[in-house]
């Protein structure tokens, strides 16, 4: 029988960012969404009475039910958390030579084989090392399948007594059964609110029930996929480990502005940095693109009439250059671009993503010979960005710090990917 593992992160951008600042320990703390728009993230304080912030729940409100300095608040400091995520993903292949960065804050491990060694006592380990190298809190889910593995963390964050570790496969079956029949079914991976909507319309409440359903019926009525998930929940193993993420068809890099932009300049600038964005992540999965798309709007629900378009283009051949794409992306803007309005939003798509092994050279390998010097042109604009800070080198087009890029009022510094966010001892 396999055996899995789920490591998460508890309160992941909060928790990164009391790292770095201590003082925020114990401190009910909220993290903001792009534009400081809504809560992502929360501590426990804040979860709970007085405060009772929601995910989701907008910025505006929550300063309005508070006084200053009940709540501390912070804008998502992207960089940094994607940055410790890898230290993270770090530690645990030091634990599984395979593993899955299922999310930011989530990974799967395959601890099949390991089992005599005692896979609480070894969650245990990964959990405290995760704590001692990184300073961050996690909790691991152990079982025979990943959808228990994802249920067996739920319970370690919800219930003290497990204190971070819960082991499925070291509880008898009566054990685990109570724990199912206590969990209403939308605690299982993959089953939403609409979903279980539906399953409590047909008397499957708890995720007991949901193991207990009849397996051809719930597919018939549904589909394999929840078919797959009542086996899971069996102990049956349906769901592989992804090692390898299957490589991205499109890439799309979008964001709606800090403030509003009227002048074409500052859509250019935009444009530029979401093109940028895009081609770095082709790059770093190695991939070419074979079309450009690129959009502006203004805000649906401004009190003014609205505008908003879009243009796709094809390249003369397949590529991840940013040079290449961010002049294509400029000269389709150019043409969207309509005087008199107020934009909200612009963004930019890369198309048709190929492999390497699918970009066709030109029979006299002119082509090739142009490519080969893209890449090393591309390679030292990622291994600068890589080693100094995101957009250390960039395009001259990109520009600086402008009132149109994202609204981050309350961001902390990027304390590890950015000479200048280096903490200071004094």
């Amino acid at each position: 029988m396999a055996s899995y593992a789920l490591v998460d992160i508890n309160n992941f951008y909060v928790s990164a960012e009391r790292v770095f600042n201590p003082k925020l320990n114990g401190v009910p703390t909220t993290a903001v969404s792009n534009n400081d728009g809504c809560c992502i993230s929360r501590s426990n304080e804040a979860k709970a009475p007085p405060y009772n912030i929601k995910m989701g729940e907008p910025l505006f409100k929550i300063i309005q039910r508070f006084k200053p300095g009940e709540i501390h608040i912070v804008s998502s400091n992207y960089a940094l958390y994607a940055d410790l995520s890898d230290r993270v993903a770090h530690i645990v292949s030091m634990f599984s030579s395979s593993y899955e960065v299922y999310s930011v804050d989530e990974m799967f491990l395959d601890w099949t084989g390991l089992e005599r060694m005692g896979l609480t006592h070894y969650g245990y380990e990964l959990k405290d090392t995760i704590l001692k190298w990184t300073g961050l809190p996690v909790c691991v889910g152990i079982a025979a399948t990943k959808t228990m593995a994802k249920l067996s963390n739920r319970v370690a964050k919800k219930r003290p007594e497990f204190n971070g570790v819960c082991n499925f496969k070291e509880m008898s079956t009566k054990s685990v059964d109570d724990i199912m029949a206590s969990l209403p079914v939308d605690e299982v991976w993959g089953i939403g609110h609409r979903l279980s909507t539906k399953l409590n319309q047909l008397g499957i409440r708890t995720v007991l029930d949901l193991k207990n359903a009849h397996t051809r019926t719930m597919r018939e009525k549904f589909s394999v996929v929840v078919a797959k998930t009542i086996s899971e929940l069996r102990g049956e193993s349906c769901i592989d480990l992804e090692e390898q993420p299957p490589a991205k068809q499109n890439i799309a890099s979008t964001r709606s502005f800090g403030i509003p932009a009227t002048d074409l300049s500052s859509l250019k600038e935009s444009v530029t940095l979401y093109t940028s964005q895009a081609a770095e992540k082709a790059r770093k999965q190695g991939s070419y693109a074979n079309s450009i798309t690129v959009f502006i709007q203004t805000s649906p629900f401004a009190n003014r009439p609205y505008y908003g378009n879009s243009q796709t283009v094809a390249l003369p051949s397949p590529s991840n250059d940013t040079r290449l794409l961010v002049r294509t992306a400029l000269w389709i803007l150019n043409r969207l671009y309509r005087p008199g309005h107020v934009y909200q939003k612009s963004g930019v798509m890369l198309n048709d993503l190929v492999p390497a092994a699918g970009v066709q050279q030109d029979m006299f390998f002119g082509q090739a010979i142009s490519t080969m010097k893209s890449e090393k042109v591309m390679a030292v604009l990622d291994a600068v960005n890589q080693r100094y800070g995101r957009q250390t080198l960039k395009l001259a087009s990109e520009g600086f710090k402008a009132p149109w890029q994202m609204k981050q009022e309350f961001k902390t510094p990027d304390y590890t990917c950015d000479w200048d966010g280096l903490i200071k001892a004094y």
